[in-house]
């Protein structure tokens, strides 16, 4: 049965010496204990980000470093643990937290979402992207067997083989899923008050 352990990073920010970095490693002991298991970290740009930066403590380093040996090995078949972390800024996370997504999106998958997004905000592109970067987790989640694909992975399949979680890559029928419940927050009338007051008032370059 998979175990979810989702937490903020202020469930693991101490203000006593070393119990910042015993709560993330407890945390991780208690997922590889209870695998296969997922753990969700909310705010993550409070426990990472960039190294360097002029207000970052001795403290904040201690955590950082902690995280990254608890996450060495994590995803691996033998611990079957999978770590998933949200965040509004991620361009201040630390480089060395970040990961590529895996996706299976052609320039013609981006085409058709570009048009099925017309008239989304920035902020409800974000919020849709989000959404589908569950989709993988929620077919895991709710899958009780799997199957290895063409590239060695393990995925959810019919009742034949049970495996460890790994969820798919995303796929357009993620985001035609998402988009499907979603709606733009941004109506054609304020576009076009927008575009008018840009006419109006607005420069050109």
């Amino acid at each position: 049965m998979l175990s979810i352990h989702s937490v903020s990073s202020l469930d693991l920010v101490s203000k006593w010496m070393g119990e910042s970095e015993k709560l993330v490693s407890n945390l991780f002991q208690m997922a590889r204990d209870n695998a296969p298991s997922i753990i969700f970290i909310d705010e993550i740009d409070s426990l990472c980000g960039q190294q360097g930066e002029g207000n970052e403590s001795e403290a904040s380093r201690h955590i950082k470093t902690e995280l990254l040996v608890q996450m060495q090995g994590v995803g691996s078949d033998d611990q079957k643990v999978l770590v998933l972390a949200a965040t509004n800024t991620p361009y201040a996370l630390d480089q060395v937290h970040l990961g590529d997504t895996p996706h299976n999106l052609t320039e013609s998958d981006f085409e058709h979402l570009a048009h099925k997004t017309e008239g989304f905000s920035g902020s409800d592109i974000a919020v849709c992207v989000k959404d589908v970067l569950f989709e993988p987790v929620r077919q895991t989640r709710d899958a009780k067997f799997f199957k290895k694909n063409s590239s060695d992975m393990w995925v959810p399949c019919e009742p034949t083989e049970r495996g460890v979680i790994q969820p798919p890559p995303i796929t357009r029928a993620d985001f035609d899923k998402v988009l499907a419940r979603q709606k733009p927050t941004v109506s054609k009338a304020d576009l076009e008050v927008h575009e008018r007051f840009t006419e109006e008032f607005g420069e050109e370059g």
